[in-house]
């Protein structure tokens, strides 16, 4: 009985820490969400232009990726509800520095040093080790189900973020857009620091090591670098159209204003969360590589049809139809990643695979700017769009024959 008992407490903290993850994930959803758009109407408002917005969000995912990548290389050692400590003060501090300094050169130095995400998606230090909280919480066909959760609570949580950047919109008349914006930074900052007293609520559960030496990368070594070879090609695609940059392309070519802007990205998200709850069953169906390969190649022929849109209604609706398959992969991607790697491999096998994907998609948006800045038509889309093919395809003939433990 006691025993018994005993496992039932440890399944209950499972599931606590399993929520607790689910909460933070959307704060930082929420302030990712209005913080992509708002990013180049800051920089904008202080005489900033497209070059520099590709500067600062470039500046943004590098420091990201090197910090990713050192704690890829030290994620064994260190516990896991001490960094994401550490990493929300870090976010904290993000907010309020871009709340408080205006000039550029500061803004870049913070911008590296922090956490600030301008793709709307989630490119920062807290998700390999919240993929390892997650993962050790399922196994099997719940493995991808818990991560669709997972990036069902980031898409709809950061949609409505993006609605909320509005708010420039409607009380930048009355008390000046500057200080609106300001205000939204600092908030960012403080959704750091809630997210901090979320995570000092972890378990000691989400620290639990298993019988076997923790390992930085061993057996799984060449798989996890092959992957993350891949997944770097697609990340460069999508840094090419980052939300930041992809808000600036719509402005300048349709003349949409900020809080449309964040409408239209309000409804691509929901079309998004909509797909991840569908990427489980096709992914028990089809497999993990197959359901990412066949959803995400069509989403990439819509990509390249946005630039040729002849008017911001027909460029949404190309957008929304892009966004119900093009995040499928997403969930089935986390999990085929943590089924294909030994357990004690997972913290650093998320590192190494977020890393790349951080460093390839940090050096796209300054590319993206400088075509932007060259005309209105959109390369960086059909770019974006035909890399991230070529991903799927490279995907499929290299991993197609490798399957998780639940396919074999």
């Amino acid at each position: 009985m006691r025993l018994r008992a005993v496992a039932m407490q440890q399944l209950h903290a499972v599931a606590r820490d399993r929520s607790l993850v689910l909460w933070c994930r959307g704060l930082r959803a929420f302030g990712d969400g209005y913080v992509s758009i708002l990013l180049p109407t800051n920089l904008a408002e202080r005489g900033f232009g497209a070059f520099e917005v590709g500067a600062i969000s470039t500046a943004t995912l590098l420091g990201s990726a090197l910090l990713t990548l050192a704690l890829g290389m030290v994620a064994h050692r260190i516990p896991r509800r001490r960094a994401l400590l550490w990493a929300s003060l870090l976010m904290a501090g993000t907010g309020f520095g871009f709340a408080l300094v205006h000039g550029l050169w500061p803004l870049l130095v913070i911008a590296f040093v922090g956490t600030l995400n301008p793709s709307g998606g989630d490119v920062s230090v807290f998700l390999p080790l919240e993929h390892t909280v997650l993962a050790q919480s399922a196994a099997g066909p719940e493995r991808t189900a818990v991560f669709a959760r997972y990036a069902f609570v980031g898409s709809v949580v950061g949609a409505t973020g993006t609605l909320a950047a509005g708010t420039v919109d409607w009380l930048g008349p009355a008390v000046g857009r500057g200080a609106v914006v300001d205000a939204m930074f600092a908030l960012y900052g403080a959704l750091g620091l809630a997210a901090l007293l979320f995570y000092r609520r972890l378990s000691p559960m989400v620290d639990a090591r298993s019988d076997e030496p923790p390992s930085a990368l061993g057996p799984s070594r060449n798989r996890v670098y092959a992957l993350a070879a891949l997944f770097s090609v697609d990340s460069f695609g999508g840094g090419l159209v980052l939300n930041s940059l992809l808000a600036l392309w719509l402005y300048e070519r349709f003349g949409i204003e900020v809080a449309t802007t964040g409408a239209i990205f309000f409804v691509t998200g929901l079309c998004s969360a909509a797909s991840y709850f569908a990427a489980v069953p096709l992914a028990r169906r089809f497999g993990l590589v197959n359901t990412m390969v066949f959803t995400h190649l069509p989403s990439n022929v819509l990509l390249v049809l946005v630039p040729f849109a002849t008017s911001a209604w027909v460029a949404f609706g190309l957008l929304a139809a892009r966004s119900l398959l093009s995040q499928m992969d997403v969930p089935t991607r986390s999990s085929y990643v943590m089924a294909v790697v030994k357990p004690d491999e997972r913290p650093a096998a998320a590192s190494v695979t977020s890393v790349p994907r951080s460093l390839a998609s940090a050096a796209a948006p300054l590319l993206s700017g400088w075509l932007l800045a060259l005309g209105p038509f959109g390369w960086p889309l059909v770019a974006a769009g035909t890399l991230k093919g070529a991903y799927d395809l490279m995907l499929l003939a290299a991993f197609a024959c490798v399957k998780p433990p639940e396919e074999s």
